[in-house]
């Protein structure tokens, strides 16, 4: 069974950092795009990083891009979402995903996890 977790989520201060993990479990995932996204209360879920299979490449939302950072570790079947300089507008639920070999920064995502609360106080 292909199961998604993610972990590190909880409540952070405005201008503070996070780092989100997503393991991943049930299969290999290195020749997998893996991708994270968001959903705020009242809101659609919306892309924030991707990072291709080989780990080259990387994509982030224009609100995050310079703050928040993309990476994987193959070996470890995880990924992981570093935010830094943290703002009330960055909470929202984070879900991380994965899909093979392309990226696109819509939800069309095979995997998905169930999600991790951050809140950002202000």
């Amino acid at each position: 069974q292909v199961q998604l977790v993610e972990s590190g989520g909880g409540v952070g201060q405005a201008g503070g950092s996070l780092r989100l993990s997503c393991a991943a479990s049930g299969r290999t995932f290195s020749s997998y795009v893996r991708a994270w996204f968001r959903q705020a209360p009242g809101k659609e879920r919306e892309f924030v990083a991707a990072i291709s299979w080989t780990g080259d490449s990387t994509y982030y939302a224009d609100s995050v891009k310079g703050r928040f950072t993309i990476s994987r570790d193959n070996a470890k079947n995880t990924v992981y979402l570093q935010m830094n300089s943290l703002k009330p507008e960055d909470t929202a639920v984070y879900y991380c995903a994965a899909r093979k070999l392309r990226v696109v920064l819509s939800p069309q995502y095979e995997y998905w996890g169930q999600g991790t609360q951050v809140t950002v106080s202000s």
